[in-house]
């Protein structure tokens, strides 16, 4: 290997030699555009071949002579036989190397084409279907065939088959709406249910008369003369969404008591306030319809039997702050029963088919019949996702969170390095496989489909890449595809709302939330004190790892006069004690942390608090911070989304945050918070401190900022607005599929080839772990729930809860 490299430097210093020979400038012509784009570079003698990116989403890939500079322009095949040169020459050089190609089924797809547009696949599909409905009247057959399919528990919704074509649709709708005109706007459903029927309309229409008049007028504009609009406000309005399903199998899935544990964090907050949002949507919805239906939400996890004091070995547990949603568990099973202990969610793998198998059956009963959309989580929730919705048929959407392959260098050729640890090649293979099994997937942040100008996003990097020995995936996934979207989470605003609505401040925590800035002794919550409380706080709160950049961030402060003079600094994170952590990365962190407050002699300025996990005092922390004219800073190497941004912004903090991700959506730099470079500490510590200084000198300049970002986030990211996106993306991706049938099961043979004869096989490799002896109290509390149903005999009851 360091002969390779010593070759690679030689012939990476020819061909610069012979360009500059040749009295060119680095940077300019072929071989300029080349380096200015260039992601990577293989070195294979004589040939140099370079992955180019010039825009996101587009890649070319080409080789260049170290001879004669001669640039060749090679496929993506051609490019990753050189990267698997590097590891495996025997794989590179075979001719029946098994190649992995799902672009081979996009053809009759129409794509997006533009860096811009990616992500903003709902507009585009509704563009597309007001396409295939436009021109003639039987053009317009799939959507009617697609209404006459719409049920509640197989009561007929909207229209019957009296109404079977697009032309007796048509007039029904024209004398329909003559009738409803003559009615008062508020007239409810009831009093004109059956005249309509009479016609072949069934319910799901509207509440009121008004109501259902603005549905049919929008339905009888897509007939006559169709447009995006239009055929967006359609699926908005129709009754297709009331059962939903969520998988999140890892980790120690729960209302309390779980924040901290192996595998478990962000993504159970997500989903518990996404939750809540779908609810509150769904019921609103419903209502609007004129039906009388109560929606059901199931978050299907794993069943944990030593779980360890939380509620992880309770199977069926209804979600505080709803009326209708339940965690249902399900255990995984191995040969000899029920697995008892927690394994990493880079070990779940042997065990999510019969998962799979096992919560459907359950979630069937529950639901008394199929769910109407199915969501997965991270990896492994969204294979069983896949699994499920192609066996049932239902319409599926995918949340990564986390895409690994992006976290880890050249983690897809190295895989046999790193699989014994990580078994990187079921994940790359599942999220492979779940990726284009979906019918859309949803995104928080453009940046995590398609990265920057300069940094590939986590999509984008499952686009074209190898696994010497396994497969060579050619084309993985295109971001260009329709079924990407952005649908940004939002906080939790019973938790998080401004530090101005004093009537709803949590009061009863600032006794406490005192002692936790302002006390002088150092215990086991916090270190360091603050000596001048005059001064506002700059505040931060995240793990101690060096990505979130903490230690950054307070070198930047110490490092800063002009700074310190203005403000003191509070972080929030991690252990002080390095012995108590056993993550390699946070002990050299803590120790860090430590070394810069002695160098820069922070005492008096800085109040470092241990981690916190309870969402309400955090809640009235950041308003606290507020409550100082203090702001609230993110300084993260890179942040996929950036949720604390969002919660300080909901609290009405301005908000300094990192260029590097999702926070550079978040805010409008200068308008509604700061963009900082992480890699610039002077220019970030300086921008600070400009903005205190201003603070100063103008008493109006800290509002500004803090109501333009309450703004902000009204606007653009709460769940209220998050929830309405991902049903309407539901809504007319159900449609979608049925338009786009025959490409959907093309594909979904292929996918079902490619994972029971590569998947499966990997699967049987994870190891099982030794079961260690049940701890006493941990038996499953798997109790009988109370049936709300009257149709549910007591032998299905059984059946499902094993009594």
């Amino acid at each position: 290997m360091p002969e390779a490299l010593r070759q690679s430097r030689y012939h990476m210093k020819r061909c610069f030699a012979k360009y500059i020979e040749k009295g060119r400038r680095v940077l300019e012509g072929v071989l300029g555009y080349i380096l200015c784009s260039t992601q990577e570079a293989i070195v294979i003698p004589p040939h140099v071949a370079f992955a180019i990116r010039p825009n996101p989403g587009f890649w070319e890939f080409v080789k260049v002579s170290s001879d004669d500079l001669s640039v060749e322009a090679i496929t993506p095949t051609d490019y990753l036989k050189y990267k698997e040169m590097i590891t495996d020459e025997k794989w590179a050089k075979d001719e029946n190397a098994l190649e992995v190609d799902f672009a081979a089924f996009d053809i009759s797809v129409p794509h997006l084409t533009l860096s811009s547009s990616i992500g903003n696949g709902l507009n585009y599909v509704a563009k597309f279907v007001t396409s295939k409905l436009s021109g003639r009247m039987e053009n317009a057959q799939p959507l009617v065939d697609y209404l006459l399919t719409l049920n509640h528990l197989g009561e007929k919704l909207m229209i019957n088959e009296t109404l079977n074509t697009a032309t007796k649709l048509q007039m029904a709708l024209i004398v329909a709406e003559v009738f409803l005109t003559a009615l008062p706007k508020d007239t409810p459903y009831q009093n004109f249910e059956l005249r309509l029927k009479e016609w072949g309309f069934e319910k799901g229409w509207g509440d009121t008369a008004q109501r259902v008049k603005e549905t049919m007028r929008a339905l009888s504009e897509v007939l006559q003369a169709p447009d995006p609009v239009h055929v967006d406000k359609l699926f908005s309005r129709l009754p297709a969404i009331f059962n939903v399903v969520i998988f999140s199998p890892h980790g120690y899935f729960g209302q309390a008591d779980v924040l901290g544990l192996p595998d478990t964090g962000g993504q159970v907050v997500y989903i518990l306030d996404q939750v809540k949002a779908l609810e509150d949507e769904m019921l609103l919805r419903i209502k609007q319809h004129g039906l009388n239906v109560k929606p059901q939400i199931l978050v299907v996890t794993r069943l944990i039997p030593d779980a360890r004091g939380t509620k992880c070995n309770q199977e069926l547990e209804p979600i505080n702050g709803t009326k209708h949603s339940n965690i249902l568990r399900v255990p995984f099973q191995t040969k000899n029963g029920i697995l008892r202990q927690w394994v990493s969610r880079f070990d779940v793998y042997p065990y999510l088919e019969r998962f799979t198998q096992d919560a459907t059956a359950k979630i069937l009963d529950l639901m008394e019949g199929k769910p109407d959309l199915i969501i997965g989580n991270y990896t492994d929730g969204n294979l069983v996702a896949s699994l499920m919705a192609s066996k049932l048929g239902i319409t599926q959407g995918t949340i990564a969170h986390a895409l690994e392959k992006t976290k880890y260098e050249d983690s897809d050729i190295k895989w046999k390095e790193l699989d014994p640890k990580y078994h990187f090649s079921c994940q790359f293979i599942a999220d492979t496989i779940s990726m284009n099994a979906t019918d859309f997937v949803i995104a928080s942040t453009y940046q995590e489909i398609a990265g920057s100008k300069d940094r590939p996003g986590q999509y984008e990097s499952h686009a074209a890449f190898t696994l010497p020995g396994l497969c060579r995936v050619v084309s993985g996934i295109n971001v260009f595809d329709p079924k990407f979207n952005i649908a940004a989470p939002g906080a939790d605003q019973s938790v998080y709302f401004p530090y101005s609505e004093k009537e709803r401040r949590l009061t009863s925590f600032h006794p406490a939330i005192e002692e936790l800035l302002y006390s002088k002794d150092d215990n086991n919550e916090h270190i360091g004190y603050l000596a001048d409380r005059k001064k506002p706080i700059i505040f931060s709160m995240a793990r101690l790892d060096v990505v979130k950049n903490i230690s950054g961030l307070t070198e930047w402060y110490g490092k800063n006069k002009r700074l310190r003079n203005f403000v003191n600094l509070v972080v929030v994170g991690g252990f002080f004690d390095p012995s108590k952590s056993k993550d390699r990365e946070e002990i050299s962190e803590i120790k860090k942390m430590h070394a810069l407050i002695e160098k820069y002699q922070l005492k008096g300025q800085i109040r470092w608090i241990a981690a916190q996990t309870d969402r309400n005092r955090n809640g009235e922390l950041y308003r606290c911070i507020a409550d100082t004219k203090g702001a609230f800073v993110q300084p993260a190497l890179y942040e996929a989304f950036g949720l604390t941004v969002i919660e300080a912004m909901n609290c009405g903090l301005p908000t300094f945050a990192t260029n590097q991700g999702g926070p550079a959506e978040i805010l409008v730099d200068g308008v509604s918070g700061f963009h900082i470079d992480p890699f610039n500490g002077d220019e970030s510590s300086n921008k600070l401190a400009d903005f205190f200084e201003k603070c100063k000198v103008d008493a109006t300049y800290w509002s500004k900022f803090s109501v333009a970002g309450l703004q902000r986030i009204n606007e653009c990211y709460t769940w209220k607005i998050y929830a309405n996106k991902v049903l309407n993306m539901a809504c007319i991706y159900n449609f979608w599929r049925q338009l786009n049938k025959e490409q959907k099961q093309a594909k979904q043979r292929y996918i079902h080839l490619f994972y029971n004869l590569q998947f499966k096989n990997l699967a049987k490799n994870v190891p099982i772990p030794i079961e260690e002896p049940p701890q006493s109290g941990t038996k499953p509390n798997i109790k009988p729930q109370p049936s709300k149903s009257t149709k549910r005999t007591q032998s299905r009851l059984q059946k499902l809860f094993g009594a």
